[in-house]
C-alpha cells in the first residue's frame, strides 16, 4: 500500500480522468450523437481500459454527460429573475431555457437512445418543476389557461423545446429564427 500522499495522487489522476472523459463526452455526443467511446476516450486523452474503469457501459457515459449539461444548464436557469409577470418570466424563462436545448440536442438524443424509458424525465426534474411553478402562477394571475393542468403544459412545454431542437439539426428551422418560434409556440399553447 502506497503513501497517502500516493493514493491521493492516484484520486486525484482518476478525477482528472473523469472530468475529461465527460467533459470530451459531452462535447462530441452535442454534436454528433452516434460517437462511439473510442471516439470519447481518444478526444479525452484516454485509453479505452480508463474509460470503461469510470464508466462500465456507454450509457453510464452518456447519462454523465447528460447530467453535467444539466447541471450546466441549472446554473444559467437558477440565475434567471422569473419574478413579475408570469408570461413575460415565460418569456425570459423559455430564451434561456432554449439556449441550453439547443446546445445540447444530439446529447439529449444519444440519451434517448441508451437511457431506461423515464430516466431522461426523472434528470429533468428540476427544470420541469421551475416551469411548473411558473405556469402555476400565471394560472393564478389569470394570463395562462386553467382548462389543462400545468403538468400537461410543462410537457407540451418540453415536447415544443425538443421538437424545435430536432428541427434546427435537421436543418428545418433556421438558427436566428428559433428562439422566436418557440417562444411564440409555448405562449399560444399557454394563453390558449
Amino acid at each position: 500500500m502506497g503513501s497517502p500522499s500516493a493514493r491521493s495522487g492516484r484520486r486525484a489522476d482518476a478525477e482528472r480522468n473523469i472530468v475529461a472523459i465527460v467533459s470530451a463526452a459531452r462535447a462530441l455526443l452535442s454534436s454528433d450523437p452516434n460517437a462511439t467511446t473510442d471516439d470519447i476516450a481518444q478526444a479525452a486523452g484516454v485509453g479505452r481500459m480508463t474509460l470503461y474503469g469510470h464508466f462500465r457501459t456507454r450509457a453510464d457515459l452518456v447519462e454523465a454527460a447528460l447530467m453535467d449539461a444539466l447541471r450546466a444548464g441549472e446554473e444559467t436557469l437558477s440565475c434567471l429573475d422569473l419574478a413579475g409577470d408570469a408570461r413575460e418570466a415565460m418569456t425570459r424563462l423559455l430564451a434561456s431555457s432554449w439556449e441550453v436545448v439547443a446546445e445540447s440536442a444530439a446529447l439529449l438524443s444519444a440519451a434517448e437512445g441508451v437511457l431506461p424509458a423515464g430516466r431522461v424525465r426523472d434528470l429533468h426534474a428540476e427544470p420541469a418543476r421551475r416551469m411548473a411553478e411558473l405556469i402555476g402562477r400565471g394560472q393564478e394571475q389569470g394570463v395562462f389557461r386553467t382548462d389543462l393542468t400545468a403538468t400537461w403544459l410543462v410537457s407540451l412545454g418540453h415536447y415544443i423545446l425538443h421538437g424545435a431542437a430536432n428541427e434546427l439539426r435537421a436543418g428545418r428551422l433556421p438558427a436566428q429564427d428559433a428562439a422566436d418560434v418557440v417562444t411564440k409556440s409555448v405562449q399560444s399553447v399557454l394563453t390558449g
